[in-house]
Parts: C-alpha cells; sequence; structure tokens
C-alpha cells in the first residue's frame, strides 16, 4: 500500500514562499517510485469545501498541469530519486490558506480529468498553509 506523508506547510505573510513535499513509501521494492506511482496531484481544501485540484504531474513524462488560479505562481516539479514531488508556491495570498493534500494513481489507472479527486487513489493526511494579509 502505498502512503504518502506531506510536508513543509505552515505559516506565512502575503507575498511569500513555501515548498510543499510529498514523499511516497509502502510500495514493494521489486517495483520503483515511477512503477508505483504513475501520477501525482495536489489538492485543496477549504473547510466545508470540496478538494480542488492545484497541480499535477507526471512521474514519467514532462507533463504538468495547473489550476488558473496558481497559474504563474506555483510550480509542480519531482525528484524520482526521492520518491517526491514537491510544489513550489511564490506571491501567496490569504485565499491559499488551506489544507494541502497530496494524491497519487497507481499503476493500471488513468486519469481523465486530473483535477478530480475521485480519480485518485492514494492520499496523505495533509499539511496546513496559512497566509497572512
Amino acid at each position: 500500500q502505498v502512503q504518502l506523508v506531506e510536508s513543509g506547510g505552515g505559516s506565512v505573510q502575503a507575498g511569500g514562499s513555501l515548498r510543499l513535499s510529498c514523499a511516497a513509501s509502502g510500495y514493494s521494492a521489486a517495483s520503483g517510485y515511477s512503477e508505483s506511482v504513475h501520477f501525482v496531484g495536489w489538492f485543496r481544501q477549504y473547510p466545508g469545501a470540496e478538494r480542488e485540484g492545484v497541480a499535477a504531474i507526471s512521474t514519467t513524462y514532462n507533463v504538468r498541469y495547473y489550476a488558473d488560479s496558481v497559474q504563474g505562481r506555483f510550480i509542480i516539479s519531482r525528484d524520482n530519486a526521492k520518491n517526491t514531488v514537491y510544489l513550489e508556491m511564490n506571491s501567496l495570498k490569504p485565499d491559499d490558506t488551506a489544507m494541502y493534500y497530496c494524491a497519487a494513481v497507481p499503476p493500471g489507472t488513468s486519469v481523465g480529468t486530473w483535477s478530480r479527486a475521485d480519480a485518485y487513489t492514494y492520499w496523505g493526511q495533509g499539511t496546513q498553509v496559512t497566509v497572512s494579509s
């Protein structure tokens, strides 16, 4: 069972930056990271709201997606050797305040719409990001 752990959240002033990390573990030694985690998405959730897609990345191909609300401010990247996907968040705004989650897709699963939470199988516990004005 693949496990995802987010880190890097915290409190920051508006205009500042944070980098979130999503580290994967729990897959068999016979399988590598990209073979066990094909696609990773970052989501955020406001209280009482649905989780919304922020960004996503393929662990194999040079494919990235961003929500319009973060385009030009956030950068998603990966380091497969570290089994980790990053979300660099720049020019943070108070409305970026949310619980941020990473999610992943196992082998044999296709993501038709990257920003739909129900397309993902593995989820981390989340990391809180708070941006003060």
